[in-house]
Parts: C-alpha cells; sequence; structure tokens
C-alpha cells in the first residue's frame, strides 16, 4: 500500500470524499463489493461522499436513490441530482434549462452521426438515451478499443463542431457550454451543503479521486487529489496530475484510499 502524503491529523479532518466512477469505483465495468463497502463506509464516516461522473442522467438518477451516497454530479458537469430521503424527492439542478438541452440534444446526434462516418470502429455509446446534455461516443467499452490516435480523431472532429470534449477511461464526451465536473461541484456543494469549495481549498478538507483526463479539473483544485494506478495510460496527457497515486488500480485502488483514510480517523486510543 502506497502511503498518503498526507497528515494523519489533516484526513481526521476531512469534510468530504469525491470520486469518480469509471474505473475508479469500477474495475474492467463492475462495480465489486470492496470497492462498493468502501463507498458505503466512508459514508457512515460522516463524510460526504459525492460521485463526479460523466455518466448519464438516467443512471444518475438511480445512483442518487440508491448508493449510500450524498449526492451525484453527471454528465461531466451538466447537472446534479441529490436525493432528499425524508421528503422523498429527487432534487435535480441543471445548468442548461429544458429548452436548450432539448435543441442541443438535436445537434449533437448529428454531429455523433459525422464522427461514426468518419471513425471506422466508434459507436454511440450505449448509455447515450439516457443522456441529457452531452454526446458519449464509446471508444473501448462496448466496441474494440481504439488507438490512441483514433481517439485522438475523434476528439478534433466533436472540437471542429464547436464543442467542449472531454475524454474518460471509455469515452470521448462532446457538450456545447464551458462547463466541466469542477463548475458543477461547486454548484452542488453550495447549494445543497452550504460550503464554499474555495474557502475549503485553503483548508484542503476535500479528497478527490479519479483515473482520467476529464477529471483533470478536479486534480488541478483539489491539493488532495488522488488517482487510481490505472491513471498511468493517461499520466502523459495531463498538464495538472493527481498528488497521489495508489499502488492498485482501479475499485481495487478506491478501496485501498478508503482504508488509508478511514484509518486515519479512527479514534486514538
Amino acid at each position: 500500500m502506497t502511503p498518503l502524503p498526507w497528515p494523519r491529523t489533516a484526513l481526521r479532518r476531512l469534510r468530504g470524499v469525491l470520486c469518480d466512477i469509471d474505473d475508479t469505483l469500477t474495475t474492467e465495468g463492475w462495480l465489486t463489493g470492496a470497492a462498493y463497502r468502501a463507498l458505503e463506509r466512508l459514508h457512515e464516516s460522516n463524510l460526504i461522499v459525492v460521485p463526479v461522473t460523466g455518466r448519464p442522467a438516467g443512471w444518475c438518477d438511480h445512483i442518487a436513490r440508491f448508493w449510500p451516497i450524498d449526492a451525484v454530479v453527471g454528465e461531466n458537469g451538466a447537472f446534479y441530482f441529490r436525493y432528499d430521503h425524508g421528503a422523498r424527492r429527487m432534487i435535480r439542478s441543471y445548468l442548461q434549462d429544458d429548452a436548450t438541452r432539448t435543441s442541443n440534444r438535436a445537434r449533437l446526434k448529428a454531429i455523433g452521426a459525422d464522427v461514426l462516418k468518419q471513425v471506422s470502429g466508434s459507436a454511440i455509446a450505449a448509455d447515450q438515451p439516457y443522456r441529457e446534455a452531452d454526446l458519449a461516443i464509446d471508444y473501448c467499452e462496448d466496441v474494440a478499443p481504439l488507438s490512441a490516435a483514433e481517439v485522438q480523431r475523434i476528439v478534433a472532429l466533436l472540437r471542429g463542431h464547436g464543442t467542449t470534449v472531454k475524454v474518460s477511461s471509455i469515452h470521448v464526451n462532446a457538450w456545447f457550454g464551458e462547463y466541466d465536473k469542477l463548475a458543477m461541484t461547486r454548484r452542488l456543494m453550495l447549494e445543497q451543503f452550504g460550503i464554499d469549495l474555495d474557502d475549503e481549498r485553503e483548508r484542503a478538507r476535500f479528497v478527490f479521486v479519479g483515473d482520467s483526463p476529464n477529471d483533470e479539473p478536479m486534480f488541478r483544485f483539489f491539493p488532495r487529489s488522488a488517482a487510481v494506478a490505472n491513471i498511468a495510460r493517461f499520466v502523459e496527457q495531463l498538464r495538472h496530475r493527481p498528488a497521489h497515486t495508489t499502488r492498485r488500480a482501479s475499485g481495487a485502488g478506491f478501496a485501498e484510499l478508503a482504508r488509508q483514510i478511514l484509518s486515519a480517523r479512527k479514534p486514538s486510543r
């Protein structure tokens, strides 16, 4: 287990843990029992736990309702969902209004068709029907893995259509607007928890853990940023790298990090 570069006293003062999902919590497409239990134990320790993911609104509704978490940021920052279990009500906050999202989906559908014509082997992601605000091009989840050059070709085509583009460990995501994972996480924390992340940044009381280029805004912002070991496949592409990398990959790496945080938070005897 790679030692954390942060003092145990600092970890005792943490307020929350934020994490990516694909290939950070999951392992080869599976959410393992160990990773899920790690998520649950963090939540049980009175930390604010929030997945910050590129996955779609349809999935995030389920995640917000049924996972041991406090909220979820989805589609790379297009929205946040928080389920109020007491009121039995889902709180949904979108960056763009209904009309804008509807118009943008039509534009993105045409752009996706153009990408598929020009990049053989790419596909519209299987979760696209459940998306509200972005386009996801599959380059390795349900298709044979494309080369790095082919992935960059997809990125260039999407940018050529005037979209913001981020690469995750499985998809290339595109949307209209200048938001990202960090922007919506800031909004969530202020609106739902009364936390100004810029103030909290000085105190370094949140940990973020991810694994791919679309996590880079979070790596840049949070002093206590971490990545699971499979970040190695992307690390040369990152201008802003995480402060810590786990020894183990994917869900096992997340569980490793959670154990270290929880161990530091145990009361001293």
